[in-house]
């Protein structure tokens, strides 16, 4: 079985976008550009988006975005937001991590960024087909 809908789900232009943490146990968000990365939550698709508190701590950095150079771990203050100002940066949110009853998270970019989200540790494996819809 392949690894779409086995071991991961992904949404490839996730900036500002609602999605449901429902299905996995862990999201990385993958983020590109000189730019300001801000994680929100809510208990609902439509509902209203907050701040999960100072949940990221560690996030891994390349100074490129088409692989030619290695990710390095690095570490920031407890923040809900990730700032880079060239390359790529990504970082993990696991579900549990999220306040109870908080099952969307949203990263929106202050500017021009882009955004990938990386679904994984899925809690059901299905055909791609077959996979629940994030954005709803």
């Amino acid at each position: 079985m392949e690894g779409l809908g086995r071991v991961f789900n992904v949404v490839p232009i996730a900036a500002g976008a609602g999605l449901s943490l429902k299905n996995a146990s862990a999201v990385t968000f993958v983020c590109t550009g000189n730019d300001t990365f801000t994680i929100t939550c809510a208990s609902s698709f439509g509902g209203s988006y907050a701040t999960p508190g100072n949940i990221i701590t560690k996030t891994y950095t390349s100074s490129a975005t088409n692989g030619t150079a290695a990710w390095a771990t690095a570490t920031q203050a407890a923040s809900n937001a990730v700032v880079i100002s060239s390359g790529s940066v990504a970082f993990h949110v696991p579900a549990g991590a999220l306040p109870d009853g908080k099952d969307y998270i949203k990263v929106s970019a202050g500017g021009s960024g882009l955004v990938m989200a990386i679904f994984h540790d899925l809690t059901v494996q299905r055909h791609p087909a077959n996979l629940a819809v994030l954005g709803v």
